[in-house]
């Protein structure tokens, strides 16, 4: 049934196309534009066609998500100007795609659908934990002259990451949750302390407490999906002096072989992006063991502890509060995902 949804949206797709190919509107990218500014510069909501952009632009996208100055991108959904039966025709194809996708109110108004991309990680259990949360903001940055947090930063990317997966199937537990915030799209994020942990339980200000709660309820759900391909996924900002600049780190369990290759494997992914998007810049960033963190020591699932950046330093705060940024870090670690489990 599926497939044959995709079928008729294909058919629909060309008959459209053929009927009213020359409404498609084409823009050159100028420096500094975004997809978001991009399409809200020629009166497109962007939150309506962002998926569409990308797909449209797919080769002339940097990590998929970034735009190149001077490159000429198609902007979808333009108004069309033309018979009722192109217009019948695009309502159908809007109902079969939205068959397509599930709305989850935790990534917010405007990012809720969820489109299925493909079913590669059906069955996949993920667990994700954003770093701090409730009474603790974690590593303080100004950017703006405004204070920044981690935990917001870490929650952004952290929900990004969840939709990717889900769009490939994924069954996945976002372990620290605020219902008021969802994805957001702003550079810097206003810091509140009304995170909750799954399911609605309340953050203890205590460190060693929360990070005890946070085990508990990971080593539970794993005991109770027992035999199912699971895996988890912790992701925080690093703070270090304001001068120090550093890449993307990730840690796993010293006697963890799957914990390993996982984090092994978002790094190649990483490594290559570097090398294809920033050939002039080395990527510093490792993979290694660390025991000594408590989640990684002591909860069960296969795991890679993710430090994005410093939210200190300048160089890394861009890598941090661009949400454009904050999307494609989400992507390029999705893609590690897909690649470690696709070569298990």
């Amino acid at each position: 049934m599926k497939h044959n949804s995709f079928t008729i949206l294909f058919l629909l797709f060309l008959s459209v196309f053929c009927v009213a190919q020359d409404s498609l509107k084409t823009v050159v990218a100028e420096p500094g534009d975004g997809i978001l500014s991009l399409l809200r510069k020629h009166g497109v909501n962007p939150y309506d066609v962002y998926d569409e952009f990308v797909t449209l632009n797919n080769h002339d996208l940097r990590d998929s998500v970034h735009l190149i100055a001077g490159k000429i991108y198609v902007i979808p959904h333009v108004k069309l100007d033309t018979v009722a039966i192109v217009d019948s025709l695009q309502q159908q194809a809007k109902e079969i795609k939205k068959l397509e996708s599930v709305a989850y109110d935790i990534f917010g108004d405007k990012h809720k659908n969820v489109i299925s991309k493909s079913e590669r990680l059906k069955g996949n259990i993920y667990y994700l934990v954003s770093g701090h949360g409730g009474p603790d903001p974690g590593a303080m940055g100004v950017y703006a002259g405004k204070a920044i947090a981690e935990d917001e930063y870490a929650y952004d990317i952290t929900l990004r990451l969840a939709k990717e997966l889900m769009a490939h199937g994924a069954k996945v537990y976002i372990i620290i949750q605020d219902e008021n915030d969802g994805i957001r799209d702003d550079f810097v994020l206003e810091i509140d302390h009304d995170e909750v942990a799954y399911p609605d339980k309340t953050i203890p200000l205590n460190q060693v407490a929360r990070l005890k709660q946070r085990v508990e309820i990971v080593n539970n759900l794993y005991k109770s999906n027992k035999g199912k391909y699971q895996r988890l996924i912790v992701t925080h900002v690093d703070s270090r002096s304001e001068g120090q600049n550093i890449d993307v780190f990730f840690y796993h369990h010293e006697h963890s072989k799957n914990g390993k290759k996982l984090a092994e494997s978002i790094h190649k992914t990483f490594e290559a992006k570097y090398k294809k998007y920033q050939p002039n810049r080395s990527y510093a960033g490792t993979f290694e063991d660390r025991t000594s963190l408590y989640l990684v020591k002591k909860t069960h699932p296969a795991m890679t502890f993710i430090e994005i950046g410093n939210i200190r330093n300048a160089k890394d705060q861009v890598r941090i509060v661009d949400p454009d940024n904050r999307q494609a870090l989400a992507k390029w670690i999705s893609e590690g995902i897909l690649l470690d489990f696709e070569e298990k």
